[in-house]
């Protein structure tokens, strides 16, 4: 469950979940490790990990044991409000595009890597004329690019930055 990630000094730092398609940082923090009897030194390394989640562009988003442990319906709900929020609410970034190309761009996501047109008709489960136009419109606004030299005929197809950023 941890994730690794590397400061700009080379220190390696660990967050206890990361959730990569909405790019958050969940960390469960206890009381005796991250706040009683606090060094000097560990205050400071604590603010350069949270500078460092930061360069990764990384929301961070820390829980006390305490709340998991007494209180796990609010954490639960603080996380689905969290996860509605960056994935797609009304009003956000992600209402510019429809239902179809938010779910094509999560299915790239989780994929991660090269996809194809059949990969986009599983998805969406629909057909081809559908899911051609789904393609189509996601290339249209930079969303994905085709993975490959052709011109004419587009095998398979990546998310773009703008699309990864998106989300």
């Amino acid at each position: 469950m941890e994730h690794e990630l590397v400061s700009m000094s080379g220190v390696r730092i660990y967050i206890d979940v990361f959730y990569q398609p909405f790019r958050l940082g969940f960390e469960s923090e206890g009381f005796v490790a991250h706040a009683e009897n606090i060094t000097r030194d560990r205050f400071n390394f604590e603010k350069m990990r949270q500078r460092t989640l930061a360069l990764y562009d990384c929301k961070y988003v820390p829980f006390s044991w305490d709340e998991l442990d007494k209180k796990p319906e609010l954490c639960r709900r603080a996380v689905y409000e969290l996860l509605g929020r960056f994935g797609g609410a009304a009003g956000s970034k992600s209402a510019q595009l429809t239902v179809y190309e938010r779910e094509v761009i999560r299915y790239a996501l989780r994929w991660n890597g090269a996809f194809k047109f059949g990969d986009v008709s599983i998805c969406l489960q629909a057909g081809e004329r559908v899911s051609r136009r789904v393609l189509r419109s996601l290339m249209e606004k930079g969303m994905i690019k085709p993975n490959g030299i052709s011109t004419q005929r587009h095998h398979t197809y990546v998310l773009t930055d703008k699309a990864v950023q998106f989300y």
